[in-house]
């Protein structure tokens, strides 16, 4: 148990960190707008080749979906938009790994990542094929 007491402040520091970059970066997507400041880096594989990688628009997206557009975020990123629920599961599933083990094991077993990668692979694929969204 030394070694636990030892770690707790710098877990502590940690957990601050972390919270202190997430608010940083909420503020900045609530009030700069990727599209039109430099403070956002753009997409090298857009940039590259000209198709749209399975991230692009997720900046525009999150930026949209702080300001309540909705339809906005969908038309920059619809993947993302539709994985928030997801996401918001998978980040309480490593919340709470230790108390409830066998949730964390389905959310994250081996047979939900491998879903998860085709399914980003098919819009990758899709939306370079049929442009849903606009770049």
């Amino acid at each position: 148990m030394p070694v636990l007491n030892k770690l707790r402040p710098l877990r502590t520091v940690l957990c601050v960190v972390v919270v202190l970059a997430v608010a940083a970066a909420v503020f900045f997507y609530v009030r700069f707008d990727p599209s039109d400041s430099v403070w956002f880096p753009k997409c090298p594989f857009l940039m590259l080749t000209g198709l749209e990688c399975p991230g692009c628009g997720s900046q525009r997206a999150l930026h949209a979906l702080f300001h309540l557009d909705i339809g906005g975020a969908f038309r920059h990123n619809a993947l993302m938009v539709v994985l928030m629920p997801f996401l918001a599961v998978l980040a309480a599933a490593e919340a709470l790994k230790y108390r409830f083990p066998r949730f964390h094991e389905a959310v994250t077993g081996r047979g939900v990542v491998w879903t998860v990668f085709g399914v980003i692979v098919l819009w990758w694929v899709l939306r370079n094929v049929f442009p849903f969204s606009e770049i």
